[in-house]
């Protein structure tokens, strides 16, 4: 039987067989499917463990059993992680709970924050109720603080149906509270921009709001991202007795210098990375540069406890290798760069800056 050699004489030709591995193939290859195989050497230095103990300030855990806490701490010591802020506490006996499930069985390794009941916020005197909750939570149930979630702003409606923007006046004693006992505020507000953006070729998120379509805003159901941001902005602006930790970078970790700008208006905020390195370790001149200058300003976070995702943290923060992959695609197509901090910055960083804005945090709190 005669064969046939096939020999590209195009660009087009060979970067067909790269991609399908087939001369002149049908095969249709996705975006999804697509993930090449770098062909870079450079040096390498993996980070399995910290090299200065860290706090993690965003974690959820909801569901704890005494094995589960055990095997949490196991990975906990791996990693060199002082402690971990438990932001899933919940209210009343449920906190107590969980604050005792943990807290209780490895003292000094957890601490909870307790979250909101919306229930009955139509009613009149709720944000009162809810401020009282909260002090009830903090000074009897173990609370070291107050975790707002995504849905206030977005997905919260009052009993007319209207959603509840972040700086709704109902919300106005629940802040004030929180500063008259001394804990901070870790405030999710709304997701990335991209989220809120036509769903098309020019959209960076494309691939997640393929996989998850449910997480895009499109106009006609939200606010635009800018509105959204500018309720929580408002919040700091009102209340800047009490401390507020904007998660996730405010959304604004691809816009390094309006962050700032964010962080020099309002000094009563800090701000975290959890869940949005990706940003960071795409432009490591700049973002080293950022977290030198606001050394004081940003705290660590992970947002889901997965042991071996923190090697890729701890790799970005503590060397300067090269073009290494991020660990979750859908959040980068891109590769990361490491910040290579000072130690200085990086115990800032990793626990300094924790224990200053989180009191339960501090050597000897209760």
């Amino acid at each position: 039987m005669k064969t046939t050699t096939f020999v590209p004489t195009t660009t087009a030709g060979l970067l067909l067989i790269l991609l399908t591995g087939t001369p002149g193939g049908a095969q249709d290859l996705t975006f999804e499917e697509y993930e090449p195989r770098s062909t870079l050497v450079v040096p390498e230095h993996p980070v399995t463990r910290a090299r200065i103990p860290f706090i993690d300030v965003h974690s959820h855990h909801r569901r704890l059993t005494p094995e589960r806490v055990d095997s949490v701490v196991a990975a906990m010591d791996r990693l060199n992680m002082a402690a971990l802020v438990n932001l899933s506490g919940g209210s009343g006996a449920a906190l107590a709970e969980r604050v005792r499930q943990t807290a209780g069985r490895h003292p000094g390794r957890f601490v909870t924050f307790a979250n909101l009941d919306f229930t009955g916020i139509d009613e009149p005197g709720w944000g009162e109720r809810a401020a009282r909750q909260l002090e009830e939570d903090v000074r009897l149930h173990g609370a070291a603080g107050l975790k707002i979630f995504k849905n206030l702003g977005l997905d919260l409606k009052d009993g007319a149906g209207r959603r509840v923007p972040t700086n709704d006046p109902r919300l106005d004693p629940v802040w004030a509270r929180a500063g008259e006992l001394g804990v901070p505020v870790l405030i999710h507000t709304g997701e990335p921009a991209e989220f809120f953006e036509p769903h098309d070729r020019f959209n960076e998120r494309w691939l997640e709001l393929k996989q998850f379509p449910r997480r895009a805003r499109p106009p006609e159901a939200y606010p635009s991202w800018e509105e959204v941001m500018a309720e929580q902005h408002d919040v700091f602006r009102k209340h800047r007795g009490t401390t507020f930790i904007n998660a996730h970078l405010g959304w604004m970790g691809n816009d390094l210098d309006r962050l700032g700008r964010l962080l020099d208006e309002h000094p009563n905020v800090v701000t975290e990375v959890a869940a949005v390195i990706a940003e960071l370790g795409r432009q490591p001149r700049h973002a080293r540069a950022f977290l030198v200058r606001y050394q004081d300003r940003v705290l660590f976070g992970k947002d889901t406890f997965a042991e071996e995702e923190y090697h890729t943290y701890l790799r970005l923060f503590e060397t300067a290798d090269e073009y290494f992959p991020y660990f979750r695609r859908r959040h980068a197509f891109w590769r990361l760069y490491g910040l290579d901090l000072p130690d200085p910055v990086l115990r800032k960083l990793y626990s300094e800056n924790a224990r200053r804005v989180i009191p339960a945090l501090r050597p000897g709190a209760p």
